[in-house]
């Protein structure tokens, strides 16, 4: 008997996959447990449909994650750090406090876990990589400027 999958089943298959199972185990486990339905022809329309459309969306999100790839590689955030004598820095810059600073100054809600970058210890522009899609990557440029 051929099975929609409705959830991921170990040994069997994933989630939308269309498997061929035994009638006795389809019946008695797969349908009956709500982990599969048996594949008509209009489910397996609905699933053809329902994949279209998961797809459709994957590429808008794709598309809007590139053009605000584009909007940031534009855009300047500015911090200031205290310095010392010989233009040595106290501390350094986080991703938490780029972050912060990206929402003040340009409205942009990043997370800072999908930054990737080294403490900053040095005054200057620095190039920040943020993760905003899973296959787009943006640069950020953060100024480091002296606090005085």
């Amino acid at each position: 008997m051929k099975v929609i999958l409705l959830q991921d089943v170990k040994n069997v298959g994933k989630k939308d996959d269309i498997v061929e199972a035994n009638d006795g185990y389809a019946r008695n486990v797969l349908l009956r447990k709500g982990l599969g339905v048996e594949a008509s022809k209009k489910a397996v329309n609905d699933l053809k449909l329902k994949k279209a459309n998961e797809d459709r969306v994957a590429k808008e999100k794709l598309l809007e994650a590139k053009k605000f790839a584009e909007e940031l590689r534009e855009k300047e955030v500015i911090l200031k750090m205290k310095v010392g004598e010989g233009g040595r820095t106290f501390g350094a810059v986080s991703t938490k406090e780029i972050a912060e600073a990206a929402k003040k100054q340009l409205g942009y809600d990043l997370d800072k876990k999908k930054m990737h970058t080294e403490p900053i210890k040095t005054l200057g522009v620095h190039n920040i990589e943020v993760k905003v899609h899973p296959k787009v990557t943006a640069t950020l440029k953060v100024k480091v400027q002296e606090d005085k």
